[in-house]
């Protein structure tokens, strides 16, 4: 297994390779999952910008590639074990390790290195794949983007949880993703506490948007939220259900 004192040595690959990879992604994605994307309309034309996502299974970055499709400069939980078999993706594409109890100055400066560079930044806001619904933010996403004035673009992946399952039944899965309407940056002010306060605030906005692309069942701590409507109007669309195989 790859532990910490191994996975905080990772840093992303060169531009150039992650945009080959791309197109692996691209082909894997046409023959073994059926995959529907909405919303790519809502992705800016170029960077810098960050695209948070939903976190419900550890093979999200694969349709995350997918989606989006340009090099993207993933954030990823070094303080894990992860099985040497499935570290044929991480070692092929790199990340950017993040310690998800302590942000620490090098993932902070390499963060902002990709955003100054006009690069995109691919973020799960939950920080753990262990749910099927939405769980709070952590604060990464939103103080990144109040410090780089970079938006943040909202998007859902949901079906990836059961992907596996479906292939060992010889099924091919099928899986939606939903890119919402871009919001941010922000401007934050006040002490210490007050900024805390905000982007705690904005952290919860964030969650929301994200609800606002998944099917009802998915919504977790946004579950009723009355902002949720709204942000589907913005977005231009309602989220379909995933139908039983």
């Amino acid at each position: 297994m790859a532990g910490p004192n191994y996975l905080k040595k990772f840093s992303p690959r060169p531009s150039w390779i992650r945009k080959k990879l791309g197109y692996p992604a691209l082909f894997m994605g046409a023959t073994i999952a059926k995959i529907k994307v909405t919303g790519r309309w809502h992705l800016p034309k170029k960077g810098p910008y960050i695209v948070a996502a939903n976190h419900f299974s550890y093979i999200d970055p694969f349709f995350f590639k997918y989606a989006i499709r340009k090099p993207i400069n993933f954030l990823g939980a070094s303080d894990q074990t992860i099985e040497w078999y499935f570290m044929w993706a991480p070692l092929l594409y790199g990340f950017i390790p993040i310690d998800r109890t302590n942000l620490a100055p090098s993932t902070i400066k390499k963060a902002k290195k990709a955003l100054k560079n006009s690069e995109i930044l691919g973020i799960f806001p939950e920080g753990t794949s262990t749910s099927d619904s939405l769980r709070k933010a952590k604060n990464g996403a939103v103080f990144l983007s109040t410090v780089e004035k970079a938006p943040i673009v909202p998007m859902a992946i949901y079906g990836a949880e059961t992907a596996w399952d479906d292939l060992f039944r010889f099924v091919r899965p099928r899986v939606k993703i939903n890119i919402g309407r871009p919001f941010g940056p922000f401007d934050i002010s006040g002490n210490k506490r007050k900024k805390a306060d905000q982007i705690e605030t904005i952290g919860q906005e964030l969650i929301c948007r994200i609800g606002a692309l998944l099917s009802e069942d998915k919504h977790g701590v946004c579950k009723g939220d009355s902002r949720i409507s709204g942000f589907q109007k913005e977005n231009g669309f309602n989220p379909q259900v995933v139908r039983a195989r």
